[in-house]
């Protein structure tokens, strides 16, 4: 069964930092991109990053570039969101996917003070 686990989520003023971990089994982690979305009440779902285990290419979204860094440990089957200086915009359910796929795990939720 394939699952993904968020974890790091939480409250922190503006300007601080969190990291996010994506913690996966059941597939082979190395095959696979794996990317980040965040959905905020009334707002459309965003795709904030990815990266791809095989080669270790990324993606950001313009509105976390420069500010967000992922990276991934295959060995751990883990993808990391690094996200500093945060902002109220950045609050949101963030979780982690199998991209292309409808595999996605519970969500993180990430809140940002002002």
């Amino acid at each position: 069964e394939v699952q993904l686990v968020e974890s790091g989520g939480g409250l922190v003023q503006a300007g601080g930092s969190l990291r996010l971990s994506c913690t996966g089994s059941g597939f082979t982690f190395d095959d696979y991109t794996i990317a980040w979305f965040r959905q905020a009440p009334g707002k459309e779902r965003e795709e904030v990053s990815c990266i791809s285990s095989s080669d270790s290419s990324t993606y950001y979204a313009d509105s976390v570039k420069g500010r967000f860094t992922i990276s991934s440990d295959n060995a751990k089957n883990t993808v990391y969101l690094q996200m500093n200086s945060l902002k109220p915009e950045d609050t949101a359910m963030y979780y982690c996917a199998i991209a292309s796929t409808s595999n996605r795990g519970q969500g993180t939720q990430v809140t940002v003070s002002s």
